[in-house]
């Protein structure tokens, strides 16, 4: 059987550096004049999940769609993460992030899930995780997880600042900068070391 959260999933914004240095000069403009100091993260409810193999539907009026290719970390009990898990966390192209991103990304199928949960004990240091992705079977984008603002242990910590995680919940590691465009007919792969294989492929979503 094909892993689904148990519990709520988070996306954190601005964790890779490049993204965070390419949008350094919006982060000094109104309204906060600054970088954020905590984590910023957005939820992707329900309804935007779906299983590796599945058809993703994207809405007449979308062009194309972002592919954010990603490592989420599981939460087990008393705060321990239980594993590692692939995911496509899609959205829509847009280019601000000084407002809760919902249209963009929560729309219904929108958070490719990997097949399998990883056993953090398997998984190895979540530092040294790298994937690869392709649209078809072209390589697309390549991302280490080495270029991390926050590395896996310090963004639990300070997302532990302000909220709790709790069992079955998953809080995504982030997505780097490149993210490569892809739209209706197109297969995405996403493959990572020891983590896996997440694959859909996208369909014009029925009138």
């Amino acid at each position: 059987m094909s892993f689904m959260p148990s519990g709520t999933v988070y996306g954190v914004l601005l964790n890779f550096r490049a993204e965070v240095e390419a949008l350094a000069p919006q982060m000094n403009q109104p309204p906060y004049k600054a970088p954020p100091q905590a984590p910023v993260l957005y939820v992707k409810p329900a309804n935007t999940w779906s299983a590796s193999g599945a058809s993703i539907p994207v809405p007449a009026r979308v062009p194309e769609v972002e592919v954010g290719a990603s490592i989420a970390m599981v939460m087990g009990e008393a705060g321990v993460v239980a594993g590692y898990v692939l995911m496509n966390d899609l959205s829509i192209s847009h280019a601000s992030f000084f407002r809760p991103p919902v249209k963009f990304k929560c729309l219904d199928g929108f958070l490719g899930i990997g097949q399998r949960l990883v056993p953090a004990s398997e998984a190895g240091d979540p530092s040294s995780f790298t994937l690869a992705v392709r649209i078809n079977g072209e390589l697309k984008q390549a991302v280490s997880f080495s270029q991390l603002v926050r590395p896996a242990d310090q963004l639990l910590a300070d997302v532990g600042e302000f909220m709790t995680l709790r069992a079955g919940d998953v809080l995504m590691l982030g997505c780097d900068l490149g993210r490569p465009l892809a739209r209706a007919g197109d297969q995405i792969d996403i493959t990572a070391p020891g983590v896996g294989t997440l694959s859909n492929t996208l369909v014009r979503e029925a009138t």
